[in-house]
């Protein structure tokens, strides 16, 4: 679980930065899951990013909040793969995709 002082920090920044935030953990994940060194980070950034979707959803408008239902669903199965030791590069792709598809909905590009 992630801290309640991480959450009280998340909740503090506007929606664009929040939907920022979380794709920078899923590029953090597209470039880092293809390292077993890196394993243990990646797993943190699932557990992160499920939270920071969660957190970020009622603040959303309708449209971002079913991208962001969609983004924690990609997480949550994509985490529990990764705990079984199922991994491959689709994971890195779409984790992109959702990263990139985040910055463009928050505006910050």
């Amino acid at each position: 679980m992630i801290s309640e002082r991480i959450r009280q920090r998340y909740l503090q920044d506007p929606l664009p930065l929040r939907l920022g935030g979380l794709a920078s953990d899923l590029a953090r994940i597209a470039s880092c899951a293809d390292d077993p060194r890196d394993r243990d980070a990646v797993m943190s950034l699932f557990e992160e990013g499920k939270w920071f979707a969660e957190w970020a959803a009622p603040h959303a408008p309708l449209d971002v909040q079913a991208t962001l239902a969609d983004v924690q669903l990609f997480l949550a199965l994509w985490h529990r793969r990764w705990l079984t030791g199922s991994t491959d590069t689709a994971m890195q792709a779409e984790a992109k995709s959702w990263s990139d598809r985040l910055l463009k909905l928050s505006g910050l590009l």
